[in-house]
């Protein structure tokens, strides 16, 4: 044991000797990376897309809306002033949570996006997950990965001088589960704090990211379900990040951040849509529960009572189709989930779920 914990120090040595430091971007520390820009950029597009459709596929229900929250990214992005490229997009799901991918990929969940209250609030939450992206928060959980792993750090020595095999270095990724593991308390504070200096730089009233704590601090302490589940169980709320976001904001303002957009009305046209939806989604989650619980009429009283609010969202239909999928109606589940991929084509669940209802109904 002690001969084999010698060979795997004598090897991450080697390779911190090999890949040298870096100085973050956003920092501007010096700190060892084991994973390169150009690395980051691949693992984040390679893995969007994946990472999308594990949670729900893109909200295409409502363009403009996704268009407007790609929009206020941006412009957290352009005053980061680190060169990523940097992508929002809003994702089909009631969970409360977002989430940054290394290389600038960035997710909001609509559930997220029913608790805010102007784009003050949204940009501190971008800005926020656009510091993890910038200051290589992923890149470094990734990078722990791969030291705490012999193997890995043999396989990272072979490949020195040149770029990882991308297999190596995603399939580390992946197995870290890099979307569901907690950032560390100094992550969470340097994104808060730089995600601040962002939103101040972008024009927004840095009080948003204040407000926004307030709400997740109380939220935390009512220990919702879904917020347990979702943005908590990876950004967790604390008395601390208010106190330091609240410090921040004076020290902002004494530098001359005032007058800053709060933006209230912008925000609550482009919320307009989905708002008035939120009835359909209440009753869309109550038909999931039912669903998931085994009672199937239950359950499809519900999400016909969301399809008769609105028939244009694809998550609704595609809930009928798999309640009648268990009701055995074959042919009429294989019409729910053609109207599902009618409604949003880019999701790969309605045409899994439809290609095994096609099987069903010819066995039977």
């Amino acid at each position: 044991m002690k001969l084999l914990a010698g060979k795997q120090l004598i090897l991450m040595s080697a390779v911190l000797l090999l890949v040298g430091c870096v100085v973050n971007p956003v920092t501007g520390q010096r700190e060892i990376a084991l994973v390169s820009t150009s690395q980051e950029i691949a693992i984040g597009q390679e893995q969007y897309a994946p990472a999308q459709q594990m949670q729900g596929g893109a909200y295409n229900t409502d363009p403009a809306l996704s268009a407007y929250v790609n929009g206020v990214g941006q412009k957290l992005a352009a005053a980061s002033g680190v060169d990523l490229p940097y992508e929002f997009v809003v994702l089909n799901n009631g969970v409360p949570n977002a989430w940054a991918l290394p290389g600038g990929k960035i997710a909001v969940n609509r559930g997220l996006l029913t608790a805010l209250r102007n784009e003050a609030e949204l940009a501190a939450v971008l800005g926020h997950e656009v510091a993890h992206a910038a200051a290589r928060h992923g890149a470094k959980r990734m990078e722990r990965g791969l030291l705490a792993q012999a193997v890995l750090v043999g396989a990272a020595i072979g490949t020195a001088g040149q770029e990882y095999a991308q297999e190596v270095v995603g399939g580390a990724q992946l197995a870290a589960g890099l979307l569901n593991q907690k950032y560390s308390r100094d992550a969470e504070r340097e994104a808060d704090y730089y995600g601040t200096h962002f939103m101040a730089e972008a024009g927004y009233d840095p009080y948003g990211a204040v407000t926004l704590q307030e709400t997740f601090v109380k939220l935390a302490g009512e220990r919702q379900a879904s917020w347990m589940e979702g943005l908590f169980a990876s950004h967790p709320a604390s008395q601390e990040r208010l106190s330091n976001n609240r410090m921040l904001l004076q020290q902002l303002r004494g530098k001359g951040y005032t007058g800053g957009v709060l933006g209230q009305p912008a925000y609550a046209k482009a919320m307009a849509a989905l708002r008035e939806a939120q009835p359909a989604f209440a009753a869309y989650a109550e038909a999931r529960d039912l669903y998931e619980d085994g009672d199937h009429e239950a359950a499809l009283a519900k999400v016909n009572a969301a399809l008769a609010i609105t028939n244009k969202e694809a998550l609704f239909h595609g809930l009928r189709g798999a309640i009648r999928y268990k009701q055995a109606r074959y042919d009429v589940a294989v019409i729910n989930f053609d109207r599902a991929i009618e409604r949003d084509n880019g999701y790969f669940l309605y045409y899994l779920s439809r290609g095994l209802t096609f099987l069903k109904r010819q066995e039977n």
